[in-house]
């Protein structure tokens, strides 16, 4: 078995749609290192697209796992519930901010999570628009589609999407967008498109994932706290990317002083398994008719046993302040090659979010070839890149945040090679 055999199976089976970034493919990986078919070794920075911050086949959730395995693997929640789940939501309610009653629910990925957040908007409120950003993402299904403030590749050849979605542009200072900016256009959408007392949701990224790794400001936080408490509005915090670590506490709304009414998390909230969840106002949890959540595979015994091991991996090896850590050495080596590489136009991110953007020289132009470039020849020497941004010209970097420090300092000599002595010299 070789990488080009598979590729030529891959294509005769399995649609284009379904986008592929490597032309090689996984034998089996450990932390923050994967090996493919033929042996070769890469050291992951995508971790999965953020799922893995507790690294590849920790031995905690193996073992956790195992221990599930023994017992049952499925029963439906909704049918037969188990204690696990309930304990996860419990655990799930301790972390999460706001000083408020709270009560959780689980589904299965990401957009499910979202979709779930809108529904139990609507029922709560009684009302059906929803406001959303440019530049982010909340999904692949319809309702995701809509929320997604990006068209391509998300969106093209889909709609029509469904109704009383409407997007205001998100802050960007590279890109000399305010957050006052950001709040008239919301003031214009009530205005011009949808009456406030319509509106059942605003759902924003505390740090927009796909959409180039942009922190919403503290200013903005508050400022859409305040306008949603003005106009009876939810505030939907979407940290399906952001939770778990990334940014350096457990999830992103704790860099704020204030808390979201409902806040979606996924990807590495169960460690590789798929497990999302919704979490936020017992009240307005409450509001949805027994029924009216769920989902077969919601809540699965195998995912939940394995974000119990998350949790506790994230206290037991204080995953946050080594997001922060890592997350700094990052961007000290990046800032610092700034003087080297003009393309570089902007280091980002809190704790472990970490993100490079690169304009052409001397403009605010965005350089989606060079980025591009970054990546392939990074990839050439072992390092596993992804790029992001509406423009595709930012790299985001999601290693695991278990990663050895001889492997990740192995992996910013290669990023520091490739953007110096081969990008740098021929770009």
């Amino acid at each position: 078995m070789n990488n080009a055999d598979l590729k030529t199976r891959k294509d005769a089976a399995t649609p284009r749609g379904v986008g592929v970034m490597c032309d090689f493919y996984a034998e089996r990986a450990e932390n923050a290192e994967l090996w493919d078919v033929e042996g070769r070794r890469f050291i992951d920075f995508a971790a999965g697209i953020a799922v893995c911050n507790t690294g590849h086949r920790h031995p905690k959730i193996v073992a956790a796992m195992r221990a599930q395995l023994e017992r049952f693997t499925h029963t439906a929640y909704q049918i037969v519930p188990y204690e696990s789940y309930v304990s996860l939501a419990e655990k799930i309610i301790e972390r999460a901010p706001g000083d408020y009653a709270k009560k959780a629910a689980f589904f299965t990925t990401g957009a499910e999570a979202v979709e779930n957040a809108i529904k139990i908007a609507r029922a709560a409120t009684g009302r059906p628009g929803v406001i959303a950003f440019s530049g982010g993402f909340h999904g692949r299904t319809f309702m995701g589609m809509a929320l997604t403030g990006k068209v391509a590749p998300y969106k093209i050849g889909f709609g029509p999407f469904p109704s009383d979605v409407f997007h205001a542009p998100f802050p960007n200072p590279l890109r000399g967008i305010t957050t006052e900016d950001s709040l008239r256009a919301i003031e214009h959408l009530f205005a011009a498109d949808i009456e406030a007392k319509r509106v059942a949701a605003i759902i924003f990224e505390p740090v927009q994932g796909e959409g180039g790794f942009y922190q919403a400001p503290v200013e903005f936080v508050r400022a859409l706290r305040k306008l949603c408490d003005t106009h009876g509005i939810l505030l939907i915090a979407d940290e399906v990317q952001t939770g778990f670590a990334r940014t350096g506490k457990m999830f992103a709304m704790q860099h704020y002083d204030v808390a979201p009414d409902l806040m979606t998390m996924a990807k590495s909230l169960a460690g590789g398994m798929p497990l999302s969840g919704v979490v936020g106002r017992a009240e307005v949890m409450d509001a949805v008719a027994p029924g009216g959540l769920g989902g077969t595979y919601a809540g699965n015994p195998m995912a939940v046993a394995s974000a119990h091991a998350v949790l506790e991996i994230i206290d037991e090896e204080k995953l946050c302040e080594r997001a922060v850590l890592l997350g700094d050495k990052l961007k000290s080596l990046l800032t610092t090659l700034k003087a080297d590489v003009p393309q570089i136009a902007d280091v980002r991110g809190p704790g472990g979010m970490v993100a490079v953007e690169f304009c052409k020289p001397g403009t605010g132009e965005a350089d989606a070839a060079f980025a591009k470039r970054v990546q392939t020849l990074a990839l050439e020497r072992g390092l596993l890149l992804l790029i992001c941004g509406v423009h595709g010209n930012v790299i985001r970097f999601l290693f695991p945040l278990t990663i050895q420090d001889a492997v990740f300092d192995e992996a910013l000599g290669i990023l520091e090679h490739v953007l110096t002595a081969e990008v740098g010299a021929t770009a």
